[in-house]
Order: C-alpha cells, then sequence, then structure tokens
C-alpha cells in the first residue's frame, strides 16, 4: 500500500487534504443565524397583540432620517478610527488613504460585532487589539492604543450626554426611579476609563491593586499561577498605559475624538424619535430622546449580549406612546439599528476579510 500511495502521488494523483474552511464559514454563518434568532425570540417573541403589517401604517419617509442617523453615526465612528490611524502611524508613507480607511472600517465593524454578541460587551476591544497587531501593519503601541482609545472617548462621550440630559433634561420626563438606575449605569460606564487613566497615571498604586486582586484570586483558587498572572496582568496593563500616553501625546487627537463620540451617541439616541413618530406616535423630541439616553444607560450593565432581555423591557417605556398593535414592529425597526444591524455587518466584514485572503493565495500559487 505505501508502495502504491507512492506511485499515486508520483503520477499526480495524490489525494487532497480535507480543508476546513468551508465547514467553518458554514459554522460561523449559523452562529450568527443562531444569535440573531435567539435574541429575536427572547425579545419578540410574545407577538400576539401585534397587529397584521398590512394593517400598519408607516410613514416610510420618517424612516429615511432614521436611517440616516444610523449612516452617519457609524462613518463618523469609522472616521474617528481613521484619525487615530493616519495621527500613530510612524511613517505615513507606507499607509494608503484607502488602507488607512480599510483598517479603520474593518476594526470598527468587527468591534461592534463582537460587542454585540459577547455578554456585557466584552469581546470588542479584546478583538479590536487583536486584529489591528495582526493586520494593520502598525506597531504594538499604536495597535492596542486605538481600539482603547476608541472605548474609551466613547464612554465618556456618553457620560457627558447623560450628565447634561440628567442636569438640563430629567424634569421633562418626570420619571425619578428611571433617572436613578440610569445615574448608577453610569458608574459601569465610567469603570473601565477610571481603570485605564489610573494605570495611565498611577501605575505604582494600580500595581499594587492588581497583586491584592490577584492575590485574593490565588486564595479562593480561581488563579492558579499567581505570580505568572501577576506578571501577565502589570504587562498588561502597563502596555495600555504606554499607549494611552501615547494618545495624548497628539495634540488635539483627545479632543476631536472625544467630539466624534458625542456626536455619534446623539444621533444613535435621536433614532427612537424619528421610529415612533414614522409609526404614529406623538411625541416630543427631548423627553423621546432623554428617556433614550437614560435608558440606554439604565440597561448598560445588564451582562447578556446586546442587552437582550432588557433592552426591550424598559424601552417599553419609550414606545408605549404608539398603540399596542404598533409596538411590537416599532420596537422591531429600532432594534435592527440598534443591534441586528452590527451583527449583518460585522459577518459581512468577515466574509470581505476571508474573500481578500482567498484571492491573496490564489494570486500566490498564480506566479
Amino acid at each position: 500500500m505505501p508502495e502504491l500511495k507512492d506511485q499515486l502521488n508520483h503520477k499526480g494523483f495524490a489525494p487532497k487534504k480535507f480543508s476546513k474552511k468551508p465547514l467553518l464559514i458554514v459554522l460561523f454563518i449559523l452562529l450568527n443565524v443562531a444569535v440573531i434568532a435567539a435574541t429575536a425570540a427572547s425579545e419578540f417573541g410574545n407577538s400576539k397583540n401585534a397587529a397584521e403589517l398590512s394593517e400598519v401604517v408607516i410613514n416610510w419617509w420618517l424612516l429615511i432620517p432614521a436611517a440616516g442617523c444610523f449612516v452617519v453615526a457609524i462613518t463618523l465612528e469609522i472616521a474617528k478610527y481613521v484619525m487615530m490611524v493616519r495621527e500613530l502611524t510612524p511613517n505615513k508613507k507606507d499607509f494608503s488613504v484607502k488602507k488607512t480607511r480599510k483598517v479603520a472600517r474593518r476594526t470598527v465593524l468587527l468591534g461592534r460585532y463582537y460587542d454585540n454578541i459577547t455578554p456585557a460587551a466584552v469581546g470588542g476591544q479584546p478583538f479590536q487589539i487583536y486584529y489591528m497587531r495582526k493586520n494593520s501593519g502598525l506597531p504594538s503601541g499604536p495597535s492596542t492604543a486605538i481600539p482603547l482609545f476608541g472605548m474609551i472617548s466613547g464612554q465618556i462621550g456618553f457620560i457627558i450626554i447623560a450628565v447634561l440630559c440628567f442636569l438640563f433634561g430629567s424634569l421633562s420626563i418626570n420619571n425619578t426611579a428611571l433617572i436613578a438606575t440610569a445615574c448608577f449605569g453610569l458608574l459601569f460606564y465610567a469603570f473601565w476609563p477610571v481603570v485605564i487613566m489610573m494605570a495611565t497615571f498611577l501605575p505604582k498604586g494600580t500595581t499594587e491593586l492588581i497583586n491584592i486582586v490577584v492575590k485574593f484570586l490565588a486564595k479562593i483558587h480561581i488563579v492558579k499561577d499567581k505570580e505568572k498572572a501577576i506578571q501577565k496582568t502589570e504587562y498588561e496593563v502597563n502596555e495600555y498605559a504606554r499607549s494611552i500616553k501615547l494618545i495624548l501625546k497628539t495634540r488635539g487627537l483627545f479632543i476631536k475624538a472625544l467630539l466624534m463620540s458625542v456626536a455619534f451617541h446623539i444621533l444613535v439616541s435621536m433614532i427612537p424619535f424619528f421610529v415612533l413618530t414614522a409609526f404614529g406616535g406623538e411625541v416630543d423630541f427631548l423627553p423621546c430622546f432623554v428617556t433614550t439616553v437614560a435608558i440606554t444607560s439604565a440597561v448598560y450593565f445588564v451582562p447578556t449580549p446586546g442587552n437582550a432581555g432588557a433592552a426591550e423591557g424598559t424601552f417599553y417605556v419609550v414606545f408605549s406612546a404608539l398603540s399596542e398593535g404598533y409596538v411590537f414592529w416599532a420596537m422591531l425597526v429600532w432594534r435592527f439599528f440598534s443591534y441586528y444591524i452590527y451583527i449583518i455587518m460585522g459577518a459581512l466584514t468577515y466574509f470581505s476579510i476571508h474573500l481578500e485572503k482567498k484571492r491573496k493565495k490564489q494570486d500566490a500559487k498564480a506566479i
């Protein structure tokens, strides 16, 4: 048998190796379908009171501003990353405008994708850092700094909007319990920015805190190798600190990124108003906007992908302005713009990367 195999190999009849890639692609598609289906079932499974779609009167033209808010918001987010990539590129001649935009676009969309399929949105930044280190061509420092600062500027931008809404617009909604819960949610928004800034400007104190936490985790047998865990965590924190300092040293970058983040959150928080009015809801802009910001803050600490199970329940406060039969369809449209579209765009980005790698391999074989 070995002789026969050698003869077949010699004559060009060697059996082809089984490729796992098609199977992985199918599994990837099924995963995304399952995530969307499971979330949709939990949020909209009880649709007994929903009106027939054919009976629903929709002012379709009012959905154009809703879609426009999303498009401009995601464009601003990508532009923020484009700006950071350009500013932090050591040799700008190596980065064309086209390449910079592609890296920024993929980083944003893949980050949003992982944010929406992982509990408590913990997957976005780690994968963005991994993607940029492997594919951007940037050094390790900027590849770490850009996703981290993208997250920090985004969260600080939302905190600014929320604080202003709670100070000057909370009376327009007359819901003390919601504002109180929203303020509690802001503590979670502020957690990572505070931790990373502490690591940047108080490295010794952060190191001591890490030692205390790791020793405690070792005592309760969650951490096995205490010294290794401390060493690894300190390295990562120091890397984050160096990266953030790199951002802050770049003149004007912090302010520009922050303004873009504020604009992003304003646009996203305007979408429910346009969706409501498209379905015939009679609401004032300010109460709707403030309520949207408050609820977004209130559900932030819910540890489910895309805040599923909490977002649809709490946002009913906003959509209750509609007749009962319309609520289902209005919330479905809103969740498309706030959740499902990120999964779809992330999946398409994955396919784009896969096809690009496949084309490069084919070109390499042809040479």
